[in-house]
């Protein structure tokens, strides 16, 4: 008809072709912004402590180990500290 925009004459199965390939550029767009984002994080992230002291349980909380960078062990309470 004439004064209708292009798109809108366009037969059924176009459009909902065009419809999707604009969604799953979409989702292409926001993946990458994702990723970006998170690279973006893992650059300025602070280096890992070199020393962690694990407190234990209850109001006084007492240290009970001191765990180097990396150990395996450091799960439950640990706490950064500086080697001073």
């Amino acid at each position: 008809m004439p004064g209708e925009s292009p798109a809108r004459c366009a037969p059924v199965p176009e459009r909902v072709q065009e419809r999707d390939l604009a969604r799953t550029r979409r989702w292409i767009a926001d993946a990458e912004r994702s990723e970006a984002e998170r690279l973006r994080c893992g650059q300025t992230r602070p280096p890992a402590p070199d020393w962690l002291i694990e407190l234990g349980i209850g109001s006084g909380r007492a240290p009970v180990y001191v765990h180097v960078r990396g150990c395996r062990m450091a799960k439950n309470r640990p706490h950064p500290i500086t080697d001073e």
